[in-house]
C-alpha cells in the first residue's frame, strides 16, 4: 500500500545496548499514545444524545431521532471491520489520528452549521459519516498493540487500554455542561468537545508509532522471548487484502466462532444498559435521578472488572482468553437472573445486581477482541478485530436496541430477560468451542 497512509518503513537495527532503554520509553509512549487517542474517540461519539432533548424541544420526534441515531451503530459496524482491513495495511500512527480528526470534524459541523440538524435525513448522514470515521479508532489501536506487547501480556495491558472508552464516555456529559457555560449555545455540545478531540488527535500522533522495526527495535516476540507455537518471521511482512481476508480471516473457523460469541455479549452489554432507565422506571419504580446513577454504576464498574479479567487471562490462565470469558459469563448470568427477580421496593439489590453485571460484561467484551488479535497474524489484527465489531454492532447492538424493545412490547420484561439469559448462554457455547485449539496454541 502506498500514499499517506502506507505502514511506516523499517530503520536500520540499533545497536544492542540501545535496545532495552528504548523499546521501554516507546512501549509507554505508544501505549499512552493509543489511550489517549481513543479516549478522544468517544469525546464525539455520543454526542448526538446529549443534543437529543433539545431536538425533541425544536419538534423532532424520538422515533425519527433514533433513526438518525442508527446511522452511528450501522456504520461503525462495517467501518470496524472495512477500515480495519485498511488499518492493517496502514502507519496506526496516520490512520488513528486522521479517524479522530474526521470524527471531530463531522461533530463541529453539527454545532456550526444551522443546516446540519434541520432535517433527520441529514443528521442521519452526517451521523452515518461519524460512524465510518469512528470505525477508524479500534483497529490501529490493536495493531499497535500486537506490533509492541506479547500474547501473554496482551490481556493485562488490552484490558487497561479498554478502559479509555468508560474514561472517554464519562467526559462527554462535563464536557457538554462546560460547553454550555462558556458559549451558552446547545450546539456547543457538538463543537466544544469535536474542538477538544482536534487536540487529542495532534497528541496521539505525536506520541504513536507504528511498529518497534520502524524504530529500529526488533519484534517484540524477540525482545520478550515470548513466542506462539505458530511464529514464524513471516509474521513480519506486510499481507495484502486478499492474503488477510482468504488465508487468515474468511477460512479462520475459531475466529468465527468468537464472532458470534461477541453477537450475543454485545446483546447482553446493550440490552441491559441502553433498557435500564426503562426497565427500573417501569418495573421497580426507579426515579429518574435514581435510574441515572444506576446507569452511572453500571458504567464505571466496569473498570475494575474489565482490569481483573484482563490480570486472570494473563497471569492464571498464561494468555488464554475463553476461561476467564466463560467464568465471567456465568456470573454475569447469575447476576442478570438476580436483577429480574428481585421484587419491587428493594432498589439496593437491583443496585447491586445492576454494578455486579457492569463489573462483569466488559470483561468478555474486551477479551473476544483480544482473543480476535490472537487467532491471525499480526498483520491482520485489525481485520479479525473488525470482524467481531461487525457482528457485535450489526447484531448485538442492533438486535438490543431494536428487537429487545418489541419483544419487550410483546411479552413484557420476563420476555426480554428470557432473550438475555439465552445471549449469556450462547456466548458461554460459542467461546467454549475454542478451548482445545488454545489450550494447543498456547502450552
Amino acid at each position: 500500500m502506498t500514499g499517506i497512509l502506507a505502514p511506516a518503513a523499517h530503520k536500520a537495527p540499533l545497536a544492542k545496548e540501545e535496545v532495552d532503554g528504548r523499546y521501554k520509553q516507546l512501549r509507554l509512549q505508544v501505549f499512552l499514545g493509543i489511550f489517549i487517542g481513543y479516549a478522544g474517540y468517544y469525546l464525539v461519539r455520543k454526542n448526538f444524545s446529549m443534543v437529543m432533548p433539545d431536538l425533541v424541544d425544536r419538534g423532532f420526534s424520538k422515533t425519527d431521532l433514533g433513526f438518525a441515531l442508527s446511522g452511528v451503530s450501522i456504520a461503525y459496524g462495517l467501518s470496524k471491520f472495512l477500515m480495519g482491513n485498511v488499518s492493517d495495511r496502514s502507519n496506526a500512527r496516520i490512520f488513528l489520528s486522521l479517524g479522530l480528526v474526521l470524527s471531530a470534524l463531522s461533530m463541529i459541523l453539527m454545532g456550526v452549521f444551522a443546516f446540519a440538524t434541520s432535517s433527520i435525513a441529514i443528521m442521519f448522514i452526517i451521523l452515518f459519516f461519524n460512524g465510518w470515521f469512528q470505525g477508524m479508532g479500534w483497529p490501529p489501536c490493536g495493531r499497535v498493540m500486537v506490533h509492541w506487547f506479547s500474547i501473554r501480556e496482551r490481556g493485562f495491558k488490552m484490558s487497561i487500554w479498554n478502559t479509555a472508552h468508560n474514561i472517554g464516555g464519562g467526559l462527554v456529559g462535563p464536557l457538554s455542561i462546560a460547553g454550555l457555560a462558556i458559549f451558552g449555545s446547545w450546539q456547543s455540545k457538538f463543537y466544544f468537545p469535536g474542538f477538544i478531540a482536534l487536540v487529542v488527535a495532534v497528541i496521539a500522533f505525536i506520541l504513536i508509532r507504528d511498529t518497534p522495526q520502524s524504530c529500529g527495535l526488533p519484534p517484540i516476540e524477540k525482545y520478550k522471548n515470548d513466542y506462539s507455537k505458530d511464529y514464524s518471521e513471516q509474521q513480519e511482512v506486510e499481507l495484502t487484502a486478499k492474503r488477510i481476508f482468504f488465508d487468515y480471516i474468511f477460512n479462520n473457523r475459531m475466529l468465527w466462532y468468537i464472532a458470534f460469541a461477541n453477537v450475543f455479549v454485545y446483546l447482553v452489554r446493550y440490552g441491559v444498559l441502553d433498557w435500564a432507565p426503562t426497565y427500573l422506571k417501569e418495573a421497580k419504580g426507579f426515579s429518574v435521578t435514581e435510574s441515572g446513577w444506576a446507569y452511572f454504576a453500571y458504567e464505571y464498574a466496569g473498570i475494575p472488572g474489565t482490569l481483573l479479567c484482563g490480570w486472570l487471562s494473563d497471569k492464571v490462565f498464561r494468555g488464554r482468553r475463553a476461561p476467564a470469558t466463560i467464568i465471567y459469563m456465568v456470573l454475569v448470568l447469575a447476576a442478570i437472573i438476580l436483577y429480574w427477580k428481585n421484587p419491587p421496593g428493594q432498589p439496593m439489590i437491583d443496585n447491586i445486581a445492576l454494578i455486579i453485571i457492569g463489573f462483569l460484561i466488559y470483561g468478555p467484551v474486551m477479551l473476544i477482541g483480544v482473543h480476535a488479535l490472537d487467532l491471525v497474524p499480526k498483520k491482520a489484527a485489525g481485520t479479525a478485530a473488525g470482524l467481531t465489531g461487525l457482528f457485535g454492532y450489526l447484531g448485538g447492538a442492533l438486535f438490543a436496541n431494536i428487537a429487545m424493545g418489541m419483544i419487550v412490547d410483546r411479552w413484557g420484561w420476563d420476555g426480554g430477560f428470557i432473550i438475555l439469559v439465552a445471549a449469556c448462554i450462547l456466548t458461554m457455547f460459542f467461546t467454549a468451542l475454542t478451548w482445545k485449539h488454545e489450550k494447543k496454541h498456547l502450552n
